[in-house]
């Protein structure tokens, strides 16, 4: 898993081999229901860190915590969609 530097929104996450490979099986449209289920998570909870508080202090603060906020909102997006009742939905 390569290493994450400090905890700079804009850095990439740390990973492994398996999420890689769920993310590309899902993106093929060849994911196993594991596979699906570790990218939607991987997805939400690393990469749009979801549950993570966005505020970043100091100097930078204000466009950093702008930064984390708009990862987090993907992942808020995400998780609204996946549980909202489709049946509130117009056709």
């Amino acid at each position: 898993m390569p290493p994450r530097k400090g905890s700079d929104p804009w850095l990439p996450v740390a990973y492994d081999k398996a999420d890689a490979a769920a993310i590309q099986a899902l993106r093929r449209g060849e994911a196993t229901a594991g596979q699906q289920l570790r990218a939607i998570e991987f997805i939400v909870e690393v990469i749009c860190a979801r549950n993570d508080m966005s505020f970043r202090p100091g100097p930078e603060g204000d466009r950093d915590t702008a930064f984390a906020e708009g990862r987090r909102f993907v992942g808020n997006q995400i998780v609204k969609l996946a549980k909202l009742p489709l049946g509130k939905l117009a056709e």
